[in-house]
């Protein structure tokens, strides 16, 4: 929902928490942290949004999946504005829903400005509700400043969904006769709509209705009205009363991510040579039988088993409730996933190539990140990413994009470079009810082997591997990087050099790569992303202020032009820093 204070009320949420929350007070949903009802309470079944306005809606539609598959009987209502529906998340939301059958209510409350648009520029078709039709699915229309009709509708539409879940869109038509909020007014409102709609006023309206009914008097009617205001009062003096936000740095920073404490699963039992993509499937599918509540969702994952066969024979197992093939619409699959965490489920999402993410990048880096933050509710949600060069995919099927995502707090992001790795450290990612972006690099999916054990155990997040070890230099990097350096070491088995592979670049283990460059005094740090504002460049800086006393030469960084990526063989090897890397290193080595 979205500012909704009548839901709230009517869903007896503490009057004098609202007025917290309002007033930016400790006690209030989000701690200070977030502005006037931008908040979720779970307490009350209340989802909180963001103020993209679009991700609400394919939230509903996780909880509405989440209740489908626990056949629960129950639904999931969500609020937008005529305004809202513009937004590309609206009509995948509303296509998912259609799709997969969830018992969701989309309600569209169209008081016929979007702060202060006019409707007759938001959109050509003449009601909102007729977009239903274009999704199969049922609509409604309703007079919304009726307070006999939209009850009583509305409770047997819900009674109906329930018996026979589906989605459906409602409308009710209703008017704003403040501002969008307080600060924009209403002068761009004709005189003449204002009065039209004064006369349609649903608490006037409802009132005179009661009283025609022979329910209320005016006696009864002052009562009410004073038993209101005396209630405003008080909760208004206890909110008032309530502490300050103070800040407190550490807590701050804790609360960015959910509580987490790993207990550590060891592999028992024999082992079996994998490749990456073998020790990413084989993780997922331990991670599903262990976790009966978790749900994986992404473009052609079922029968196809993905474009890269990771989830190949997995509705076998697990059916296709758990293995979801999704329409193309990334934004709203993410949030699905996040709505299947509020629910108490986890969920995994596959993008079919990383860089595809972009489709799906709001409701990560503005919804899953800042959850927790705002109104501490976990967002339990996996993004796969098969990312990386190499394999002659061009522009948009190459990238590796990793620092689009560590930029922002609240995101876990993990790049393994084993297969090892990537199965322990792809079941600690499902483990963690915080979002993960799980890297892939699609060149060593089939180009790298090595003993996986056949059990499930886990890896813990944040912690480096000393690849090689040395006293004269450090390479630090991650993904592919790792196994160009490895061939320049087997070249020059003299070098003296740790090798670092980071394995997990947020949470970044700084104390692994301090410590090793205090022994060595020499850093280069590899990255396949573009050089310009990657991870190398906050590792540089990092070192630089720990250790400048350390140091022995510049630290230096390495990554691929800073351009798209090419398609070419020839172009994409000189993109690349692969072909670079051996002699930046042997003149760092030798500084």
């Amino acid at each position: 929902m979205h500012r909704n204070l009548g839901v709230f009320t009517s869903r007896e949420v503490p009057l004098w928490k609202l007025f917290a929350q309002w007033q930016g007070k400790a006690t209030g949903y989000t701690k200070g942290r977030d502005r006037s009802f931008h908040f979720g309470t779970q307490s009350h079944k209340i989802v909180g949004m963001i103020s993209h306005l679009g991700p609400q809606l394919g939230v509903a539609n996780g909880i509405a999946l989440a209740e489908k598959l626990q056949e629960s009987s129950k639904l999931a209502v969500v609020f937008t504005g005529e305004g809202g529906t513009s937004e590309g998340d609206f009509h995948e939301a509303l296509n998912v829903a259609s799709v997969w059958k969830l018992p969701v209510i989309f309600i569209i409350e169209n008081n016929g400005y979007a702060l202060s648009t006019p409707t007759e520029e938001q959109y050509a078709c003449k009601q909102l509700s007729d977009r239903a039709k274009g999704y199969g699915m049922e609509s409604r229309q309703l007079d919304g400043n009726n307070v006999v009709e939209v009850y009583s509708k509305l409770k047997s539409l819900f009674k109906d969904v329930r018996r026979r879940p589906r989605p459906v869109l409602v409308e009710c038509m209703t008017f704003r006769m403040r501002g969008h909020e307080e600060a924009s007014g209403t002068k761009y409102v004709p005189e003449k709509l204002m009065k039209k709609w004064e006369k349609k006023d649903p608490l006037v309206n409802f009132e005179r209705f009661l009283k025609e009914e022979g329910l209320l008097n005016s006696k009864k009617s002052e009562k009410i009205r004073a038993e209101i205001a005396a209630e405003i009062d008080e909760n208004w003096s206890k909110a008032i009363a309530q502490p300050e936000a103070t800040f407190s740095e550490a807590e701050e920073i804790q609360d960015v991510y959910a509580p987490h404490r790993p207990e550590p699963v060891y592999a028992n039992g024999g082992s079996s040579t994998l490749r990456l993509i073998d020790a990413v499937s084989d993780g997922l599918r331990h991670a599903m039988r262990r976790f009966n509540d978790l749900v994986i969702m992404g473009q052609d994952i079922a029968e196809y088993g993905g474009v890269f066969k990771v989830t190949e024979g997995f509705i076998e197992e697990f059916g296709k409730g758990r293995v979801r093939n999704t329409p193309i619409c990334e934004s709203t699959i993410v949030s699905a996933g996040m709505g299947l965490s509020i629910s108490g489920m986890k969920a995994v999402v596959e993008m079919q190539f990383g860089d595809f993410v972009s489709s799906g990048f709001n409701p990560i880096v503005n919804y899953l990140a800042k959850t927790h933050y705002r109104w501490g509710q976990a967002a339990d949600v996996v993004v796969r990413m098969p990312c990386g060069a190499g394999v002659g995919a061009g522009p948009f099927h190459s990238q590796t994009n990793e620092a689009w995502f560590t930029k922002t707090p609240g995101l876990k992001v993990v790049y393994p470079a084993f297969p090892y790795d990537a199965k322990g450290l792809l079941i600690s990612s499902i483990e963690d009810p915080n979002p993960v972006l799980f890297f892939e690099h699609k060149k060593l999916y089939r180009s790298i082997s090595e003993a996986v054990p056949d059990d499930y155990y886990n890896l813990p997040l944040g912690k480096a591997r000393l690849v090689r070890k040395g006293d004269r230099m450090t390479l630090v990097t991650y993904g592919a990087g790792v196994h160009w350096a490895l061939e320049v070491l087997e070249q020059h088995p003299e070098l003296q050099i740790d090798l670092v592979d980071l394995r997990t670049l947020v949470p970044l283990d700084m104390d692994s790569i301090e410590e090793s460059v205090r022994k060595t005094g020499k850093l280069l740090i590899v990255q396949e992303d573009s050089l310009f504002g990657g991870l190398a460049s906050e590792i540089a800086a990092q070192i630089g202020e720990r250790c400048f006393q350390h140091l022995d030469a510049p630290i230096k960084r390495l990554g691929s032009l800073d351009t798209p990526i090419p398609f070419a063989k020839s172009l994409e090897a000189g993109y690349l820093p692969q072909n670079r890397l051996k002699q930046a290193l042997l003149d760092l080595y030798h500084f």
